[in-house]
């Protein structure tokens, strides 16, 4: 490095409180150093951590139901009845003959080697022989405490090699469910964050024609994502927060986009300050101080809207909000901290080989008479600003009717994983010669006063196939066996079954013959619950799990979209000390997120053929496109606020339009790739949330943010800033 690089255009004066050049030099050199040692450290210590988190994370959907559902109370209360806590496993065999006596004592040996399996908890019931001979059942109890997905693995290869020839083995039921959930999620601390970085890597090199550059921002990114895993992984471990799969995702590429957007808002800074200086710390130094604001606020509304999720009933939803709301902070940090140091190490050469010019004498006026793209849209817009933001509406518009196509009521739960499923092939199996809800029982837990009431009103239901107590001295966990019938029970008045009663109450178990994750057999449940209302009776299982899952995330997105707009909305209120500009704002990136979800339905329905969508789907694109989204608009208003002081507001916004307009688009690219990424794991809810984000950052990045805001304030004016003193003065 020359030594031009490192002096100042003109020396300092030197004061009695100005330091001795080489003596700042060296403070600055030591802070920049302690700061990326402290980093280097913290990520080292977070970075193990990635193939760990399984240890902490827990993918049960029971786990994450407000603790007033009533699934969540039977769901709490079946270790009491069944000795154990175990997911039951539902092994079908299909053969290509007739099952016969020794074929079905084969099955037996084999089911009883299974059982040896370290992970199945308990004996397996006996070999059920389907009524046309073809197929067989057994349930394993599965430790729901230890690794699900292996354990099943293990079961079904065990199986396979040891049943008789012309036998199929299927691994399906609740276990069978997790452990494709298990296998699909598996891919995220490689395939996933390897697919994101590798994208943001190329869109870099691409945009700014740089190796230096893009390794430097990537290394601020993955290092605000290792600090923020040994946080939340140690905060998991110890109960305050609960991980699943999906919020790990989540996690990831929340920390690599918005880590990198912060930080190419600084870069774009610091390459604009090197016009001005070739002092590399003056040029840091007044890049940070410019970007800290926007970046703050950005971040800052990205955390609240996060925050938001707390009011959430549903534990899914409510602990992303302070996972990632704790990634976000380490982004803000390492761009903060990390970066500067960084930029200040490397100077110029981290832009090699196009290194920025150094012209301190470029005119102010210059920048809208520059060559590019940014120059032209602000002078399109200077010419028809209200033509502009009117067509831009319209589209948005359009765009925004196909909202109403959005199937968000909830999927079946064999629809979650994309692609092949064990589990799922296994559950037709079984509905073609079992009852489909076999293995996946509902369970109804009621006073044992009103047991024979609610075992007449279980069998006398459509869709209940057959109804049994629970006892834990079972070895099925089951008696009292009967068909559909008041007579399985007995009439009224006869002895009960033997039992387990728990604290006056009884567990009971219905079968269903729909399969457990079928609209029929929510339906099934919904008049369970009706009926035995007047019992006391609580209804759980697979599918009142779903049903209350469903139900919880309808009630939070009606809940949470309107608080997450107003917190927003005084954010931006305060930041630019105004009221028309943050209506304008918060109103465009509404619109902007419901065009975003008018073409995702479409697709969804039509393109991809997606069996529905999950009711937290809208509810999480509208908090990450909104609180993103608003984002970029934060970064090109600040910018417009801070030049309108000076050129007056309709050249401000011009002005801020061509000086953004690189890097916002840059890092609306960035983001759309990360959030992109996330369709690499084959999980319907990560894939459709990657499309709706990823479109909507593309949609906002390139229409709202580009046209639709800058447009409609030029058409407006100095009133956007009503009702700031900026409103009513004129340019200094």
């Amino acid at each position: 490095m020359s030594t031009n690089d490192t002096t100042d255009v003109a020396a300092p004066v030197r004061t009695r409180s100005t330091p001795p050049p080489r003596r700042g030099r060296v403070l600055r050199v030591i802070l920049s150093a302690a700061l990326i040692l402290g980093w280097f450290v913290a990520a080292g210590l977070g970075g193990p951590l990635f193939g760990k988190v399984d240890e902490v994370s827990s993918n049960e959907p029971t786990a994450y139901l407000p603790s007033s559902a009533d699934a969540t109370k039977v769901q709490n209360s079946l270790p009491k009845f069944l000795g154990s806590d175990a997911i039951p496993a539902v092994v079908v065999f299909r053969s290509s003959g007739t099952i016969d006596a020794a074929t079905r004592t084969a099955l037996g040996d084999a089911v009883d080697q299974a059982a040896k399996i370290h992970g199945v908890v308990d004996s397996a019931s006996p070999v059920l022989v389907s009524k046309d001979g073809r197929a067989a059942e057994v349930f394993l109890p599965i430790d729901a405490a230890g690794e699900v997905g292996t354990i099943v693995a293990e079961v079904g290869d065990g199986l396979r090699a040891n049943v008789p020839a012309g036998i199929q083995v299927f691994v399906t039921g609740p276990a069978g469910f997790t452990a494709d959930l298990v296998k699909a999620f598996s891919g995220i601390d490689g395939l996933l964050l390897g697919a994101a970085l590798l994208a943001v890597f190329i869109i870099l090199v691409a945009v700014y024609r740089s190796l230096l550059l893009p390794v430097v921002v990537l290394l601020t990114s993955m290092f605000a994502l290792c600090v923020a895993l040994l946080v939340v992984w140690w905060l998991a471990k110890d109960g305050v927060l609960l991980l699943s799969g999906q919020t790990q995702g989540i996690l990831f590429i929340l920390v690599i986009g918005a880590a990198t957007d912060y930080s190419l808002l600084l870069v774009a800074r610091f390459r604009e300050e090197l016009r001005s200086t070739r002092d590399r710390w003056t040029a840091v130094r007044r890049a940070w101080v410019g970007a800290f604001e926007p970046i703050l606020a950005a971040g800052g509304t990205v955390i609240a809207g996060l925050l938001c999720l707390l009011f959430s009933d549903l534990k899914s939803n409510s602990t992303l909000g302070p996972v990632a709301a704790i990634g976000i902070v380490f982004a803000m940090l390492a761009a903060l901290t990390l970066l500067p140091a960084l930029l200040f190490a490397f100077g110029r050469a981290v832009f090699w080989p196009r290194r920025p010019p150094f012209e301190p004498d470029a005119a102010p006026d210059e920048i809208l008479h520059r060559r590019g793209p940014w120059p032209r849209v602000a002078a399109g817009i200077r010419s028809r600003p209200r033509l502009t933001w009117i067509a831009a509406t319209v589209v948005l518009l359009a765009a925004a009717a196909g909202a109403t196509q959005l199937q968000a009521d909830g999927v079946a739960q064999s629809d979650l994983v994309l692609g092949h499923s064990d589990a799922r092939a296994g559950q037709t199996v079984l509905g073609d010669h079992f009852p489909a809800g076999s293995g996946s029982p509902v369970f109804v837990l009621v006073d044992e006063s009103r047991m024979q009431d609610a075992a007449d009103s279980l069998l006398n239901a459509d869709g209940i196939g057959s109804v049994s107590g629970t006892s834990k001295d079972s070895p099925s966990g089951a008696v009292g066996i009967g068909t559909n019938g008041p007579e399985a029970f007995g009439p009224p008045g006869t002895p009960a079954p033997a039992l387990t009663v728990v604290g006056g109450r009884v567990l009971l178990q219905a079968t269903l013959t729909d399969p457990a994750d079928s609209a029929a057999a929510a339906d099934t449940v919904r008049s369970i619950r009706s009926d035995l209302a007047s019992t006391g009776a609580k209804v759980g299982g697979v599918t009142a799990t779903a049903i209350d899952t469903d139900a919880a995330s309808i009630h939070d997105r009606t809940l949470i979209i309107p608080i997450v707009l107003l917190v927003i909305l005084l954010i931006l209120m305060l930041l630019l000390r105004a009221i028309v500009a943050p209506l304008l704002l918060v109103l465009t990136t509404l619109l902007s997120f419901a065009s975003a979800l008018g073409v995702s339905a479409l697709v969804f329905d039509h393109g991809f053929r997606f069996p529905g969508a999950d009711p937290a789907v809208p509810l999480f694109a509208f908090v990450f496109l909104v609180a993103l989204g608003v984002d970029y608009n934060i970064f090109l208003m600040t910018r417009v606020r801070e030049e309108s002081r000076e050129h007056g507001t309709r050249d401000g916004i011009l002005r801020g339009l061509v000086i953004t307009g690189g890097v916002i688009t840059s890092a609306g690219i960035v983001l759309a790739s990360t959030f992109a990424a996330l369709a690499v794991i084959p999980i319907l809810f990560l894939v459709q949330i990657a499309f709706i984000v990823a479109f909507g950052v593309l949609l906002d990045t390139f229409l709202v943010r580009s046209l639709l805001v800058p447009a409609l304030s030029y058409d407006i004016g100095r009133a956007i800033w009503w009702p700031s003193r900026l409103s009513r003065s004129a340019a200094r």
